[in-house]
């Protein structure tokens, strides 16, 4: 068995990014510096909700309110690309990256979960302990977050959900489609979306299908571990968060098989 490096662990194995869309780069660059080799298929494409007038509104009223809870990066994004995040509210972030996202919108004082970076996570931070009566809005795309949504109703907030963005399928094409035709056991893919795997599922042709479930499936999360066992994956990791440096530490643990 060859030796594998500690500054290069994923030295010459494939590793695809599932990120959404036009978004891959800075963990594609993060692969390249381990010696990994990074190939990008994106489970998702991001879109802006195409009510802008109505997003305004909505985003203006949230910003008036108590709480503003940033589910992601790109509601952050998305929702500065409306109009600017000037507010007196608690501002709370999913996790790290959301939170840097903040900073970079002119928010540098974003709350967040510093173990759990999850939906749980942020249910234990004490700025959500008593919201009875209190404007809280939740800030992101349709789908996932139910565990939020329905704890934050729970809890008597006065809830607003603001859908700066929308997930749709992605559009895969043959610069997707080769890379995974020539994976060999040499490879990993990193996963923390149950709906891009699904999306995944159901656009690559059959033989690309095949060749991606024979990688290492790094996921973000139990739950997930699930979903990818289901759908075909054999060999499963689950990382400790879906942070960039979780999903690669998980998968420079792995030990590669040559062939």
């Amino acid at each position: 068995m060859p030796l594998v490096s500690r500054t290069q662990p994923l030295r010459n194995v494939t590793v695809v990014i599932t990120r959404p869309a036009g978004t891959a780069g800075p963990m594609s660059r993060r692969v390249r510096k381990l010696g990994g080799i990074p190939v990008s298929v994106p489970g998702l494409s991001l879109r802006a909700t195409e009510d802008a007038s109505a997003v305004d509104a909505e985003l203006r009223r949230a910003l008036e309110g108590d709480v503003l809870v940033f589910t992601s990066p790109a509601a952050v994004r998305f929702a500065a690309d409306v109009l600017p995040l000037a507010t007196r509210a608690v501002v709370i972030a999913v996790g790290r990256g959301t939170a840097r996202a903040l900073r970079t919108a002119n928010l540098p004082d974003a709350r967040f979960p510093e173990a759990s970076q999850n939906s749980e996570g942020v249910l234990g931070l004490p700025e959500l302990a008593d919201i009875q009566g209190r404007r809280v809005a939740l800030i992101g795309a349709p789908g996932g977050r139910g565990v939020l949504r329905e704890q934050l109703a729970a809890r008597g907030a006065r809830l607003s959900e603001i859908h700066v963005y929308h997930r749709v399928a992605p559009r895969l094409d043959r610069r997707h489609i080769d890379p995974l035709l020539k994976l060999t056991r040499r490879s990993a893919v990193l996963l923390s979306s149950a709906e891009a795997l699904d999306h995944l599922h159901r656009a690559l042709i059959a033989p690309a299908w095949r060749r991606l479930v024979q990688a290492v499936a790094v996921v973000s999360s139990e739950r997930l571990r699930d979903v990818a066992t289901a759908v075909g994956f054999e060999r499963v990791v689950v990382a400790d968060s879906a942070m960039p440096s979780d999903l690669l530490a998980a998968a420079s643990q792995v030990s590669f098989t040559r062939r």
